[in-house]
């Protein structure tokens, strides 16, 4: 009864008002995770599709390699619309950039699906991504605006869980569409453009945001607010928040994400037909993803229970841990499911601290640019962990020996973590 208690107690005062900016930000997210999952999903098909020539087949190693640096492409693509689209959003208001962003993802996902050769892909998913990094600073910040201070935590916990369900919706129309090719599952990306209308329709620019930006208007201040993150008081909250990013981007892209491609290259998953692997990597992905799940609603209440720096070093612990069991130990496909979910708690759990911890870092008239700057600057480096992995895959022999030497850069997050400033019970900074 305590626990059904204390349930409805965080609840309690929210207006539908709140619900609503949470409900919009959250589907916005669930199809960012989509359109990036759907790749994932249909790396191997496509790119043997598009690296065919003459009926010669194509190699893993082939696959590897050009699929990693689509994989690069597509997260400097994400880093630049992140830091850009965050400092637009500072200027020009949430809501607007939040449509903007929507538009662009929606769009080059299904246009991705008239891809031709690999290159074509690669220029698809880079302008994708810069709709997808645009979206998350936009959407944090408005979350972290219109919903009270004491319940931010947790209701950005439930924003972030959007990415599972994502990576779900992506696992499920994979499965039920399998049977018509993989540029069917690009043109489901165009969906999201439905949201862009609910955010028109439905949600206002934060007060917040709009008083911050008189303000500024008022006393003529025109300055390249990037800059500023790197003066006085902000520069090592903005260092560490972008190490922090760099971090689980590079853990996740450079590893994590290749599960579908680790389920196809296991012992008991040879000889089967095309359509029934695809069948169990849309399995494995939604193992995966429900313990992701769990780890992206644990987040917010352990945070305002322990700290932010606390539950970003389990993670980060967890994820060293989880990388080299899931990826090597196993040598059957219900093993590998078996340890999906533990590995999905903590390599994507993760990602719930940014929109808790890096809005709170920064004032209201610099808020999205922080926010973005921090949580995408990092994917330029981040962006040669899928590289590196494809280049480990052909020196190691195998996905699971890459995957687990790009888990230890989860040791980077422990070591910069005693220098991040701990935001727990304090207002947003005005």
């Amino acid at each position: 009864m305590s626990t059904l208690r204390t349930a409805h107690s965080w609840r309690h005062g929210v207006t539908p008002y709140q619900w609503r900016v949470l409900l919009v930000a959250w589907l916005g997210w669930v199809f960012d995770s989509m359109d990036a999952m759907i790749y994932a999903l249909v790396l191997h098909p496509a790119l043997h599709d598009l690296l065919a020539s003459g009926g010669a087949p194509v190699s893993d190693g082939e696959i590897g390699h050009y699929g990693g640096i689509i994989f690069s492409v597509f997260l400097i693509g994400w880093a630049i619309g992140g830091v850009l689209f965050g400092v637009l959003a500072d200027y020009i208001g949430r809501t607007k950039t939040l449509i903007i962003t929507i538009l662009i993802y929606a769009a080059f996902t299904g246009l991705a699906a008239l891809s031709q050769d690999w290159w074509h892909l690669a220029i698809y998913r880079f302008l994708t991504a810069l709709g997808i990094g645009g979206e998350w600073a936009a959407g944090a910040s408005l979350v972290a605006e219109v919903w009270p201070e004491e319940k931010r935590a947790k209701a950005a916990g439930i924003l972030q869980s959007a990415w599972a369900a994502g990576f779900f919706l992506a696992a499920l129309f994979n499965l039920l569409l399998r049977g018509f090719g993989w540029r069917v599952l690009f043109v489901v990306g165009v969906v999201p453009a439905l949201v862009a209308l609910l955010v028109r329709l439905w949600v206002k620019e934060p007060e917040r945001w709009v008083k911050a930006r008189a303000q500024e208007q008022a006393a003529g201040i025109h300055r390249i607010k990037i800059v500023e993150l790197f003066q006085g008081r902000l520069r090592r909250p903005t260092l560490v928040g972008s190490v922090l990013a760099f971090v689980a981007v590079f853990g996740l892209w450079g590893a994590t994400n290749w599960t579908p491609t680790l389920i196809g290259a296991l012992p008991d998953m040879k000889g089967l037909g095309a359509r029934t692997l695809e069948q169990y990597k849309s399995y494995a992905t939604m193992a995966l993803n429900a313990g992701a799940l769990i780890g992206y609603l644990s987040f917010g209440a352990l945070a305002d229970r322990l700290g932010r720096r606390p539950v970003f070093a389990l993670m980060c612990a967890g994820s060293l841990v989880m990388l080299p069991i899931t990826f090597l130990t196993p040598h059957a496909y219900v093993h590998v499911l078996l340890l999906l979910p533990l590995l999905g708690f903590f390599n994507n759990g993760i990602f719930s601290g940014f929109p808790i911890y890096l809005p709170e870092l920064y004032p209201t008239r610099i808020r999205a640019t922080g926010a973005g700057f921090c949580f995408n600057a990092g994917r330029v480096l981040a962006s040669g962990g899928p590289f590196l992995t494809g280049y480990l895959v052909t020196s190691l022999g195998s996905f699971g020996r890459a995957a687990s030497a790009i888990a230890l850069i989860y040791l980077v997050g422990l070591l910069i973590l005693p220098f991040a400033p701990e935001t727990k019970g304090q207002p947003l900074p005005e």
